[in-house]
């Protein structure tokens, strides 16, 4: 079949992509003598939040690690869920997911299993005029797509932190983009990640009060992680390694090719190629080296039960939820 022009450069991407990763200087074959993967298919999760970059950048990298048939579930095209509740239904195999959302879903039980740190800062906290710092969100409204969504979660461990309680605040339920009824005055302040952080800053639309890409104690610890099912790494063990080693590939090729990275995602449609490029400028990626995904855990864990969100130990949800055998292997391999 004829591809058209623009999936020829898009497969071009990748493909130079792809190779940025070898310059980089991973060592090809530390995969061609492992074991072959358990199974040559593998599913990720895709949205319209572009900080999942390095999972996109990954697909020829997987192709790489004998993954023949690498497919991405669309939201909400292809389903209705979130991660990391795609991996427990087996709908996605492996998939960035953003640490609140683990937290609660193994604080409750389900099989959710932590593999490796993504990259750290993606959100940001916009507010309007009334509101100058994150201490005068007091009896301010504050909007969220759900309730005990990780909007909510993040901004009540704000504001936890800053010496206020979650029921200082005005929760306001509203699905659909919040920067309307911020520019429209009908709420004081919201949580939001690239894209659309990047978009309402060049509109000039509202004030940054909290950003965990630069701002302490946050910019310490991962937001994003490398997460599966518990069943599909007991069952592909092989497989899940390869998959952790071209994510992570693909993290660093995310710092050191911003704008390939940034055609590569704009052509896929999720974004504009000048709000990614920017995105990849400010979060620090392919720093998984340096920070400890455990670390992530217990600081999140911690806070999200001091608000009440969660019942268990930080100690507790890390026993239960995360397996880092591969993470320390490939730090070896790759010379970390």
């Amino acid at each position: 079949m004829k591809l058209h022009p623009d999936r020829r450069e898009f497969v071009k991407g990748l493909s130079a992509l792809a190779g940025s990763a070898a310059l980089l200087g991973y060592d090809l074959r530390l995969a061609n003598a492992e074991p072959p993967p358990e199974t040559t298919k593998l599913t990720l999760f895709e949205n319209n939040v572009t900080c999942l970059a390095p999972q996109y950048v990954a697909r020829e990298l997987l192709q790489a690690e004998g993954f023949s048939e690498v497919q991405y579930l669309k939201f909400p095209r292809d389903t209705q869920k979130w991660v990391p509740e795609v991996l427990v239904t087996g709908e996605a195999d492996i998939s960035l997911s953003f640490v609140p959302s683990d937290i609660v879903q193994i604080d409750a039980g389900a099989p959710v299993v932590v593999l490796a740190g993504s990259h750290i800062g993606c959100v940001e906290v916009v507010g309007g005029p009334r509101v100058k710092s994150a201490r005068d969100l007091k009896g301010k409204k504050v909007a969220v797509q759900l309730p005990r969504s990780d909007e909510q979660i993040f901004m009540s461990i704000f504001a936890k932190y800053v010496g206020l309680s979650p029921d200082d605040i005005d929760w306001i339920v509203h699905q659909g983009d919040h920067w309307e009824l911020l520019a429209e005055g009908k709420i004081d302040a919201f949580m939001s990640g690239p894209p659309g952080s990047i978009e309402l800053r060049r509109r000039k639309i509202g004030q940054v009060l909290v950003n965990i890409t630069t701002d302490t104690p946050w910019s310490h610890y991962f937001c994003c992680l490398i997460a599966s099912s518990k069943q599909f790494v007991q069952q592909y063990p092989v497989a899940t390694k390869r998959a952790v080693r071209a994510i992570l590939k693909a993290a660093d090729v995310c710092a050191t090719e911003p704008n390939r990275v940034a055609r590569l995602i704009a052509d896929k449609g999720l974004a504009s190629y000048e709000n990614v490029r920017q995105m990849l400028r400010e979060i620090p990626y392919g720093q998984w080296r340096e920070h400890d995904p455990e670390d992530s855990i217990r600081f999140f864990a911690l806070r999200m039960r001091d608000v009440g969100y969660i019942g268990n130990s930080p100690q507790r949800i890390i026993a239960q939820g995360t397996d880092w055998r591969f993470l320390n292997e490939l730090k070896k391999e790759l010379k970390v």
